[in-house]
């Protein structure tokens, strides 16, 4: 599961840059590699990116206790 987390969150990262990219610039770099905006392609990374923002929304309060028992774990309490 918390390669789960860590993958979900890479996705969210680059989600929210391309946002940045968009309100900034005006320049869709999802839109750019995958071909356009309306491409396939593209609709599925920003279902992806969608689905992503989902699994951490609602599995927060898990993956703070499974993060915080292993680092507590790791420090002998």
């Amino acid at each position: 599961m918390k390669a789960l987390d860590i993958i979900t969150l890479v996705i969210l990262i680059i989600g929210g840059l391309n946002w940045g990219l968009i309100g900034l610039f005006d320049f869709n770099l999802v839109g750019a590699i995958f071909g356009g905006d309306r491409s396939m392609l593209s609709r599925v990374i920003y279902t992806i990116v969608g689905l992503s923002a989902i699994y951490q929304a609602f599995a927060w309060k898990a993956m703070v206790r499974r993060w915080s028992y292993d680092e507590a774990r790791r420090a002998g309490y």
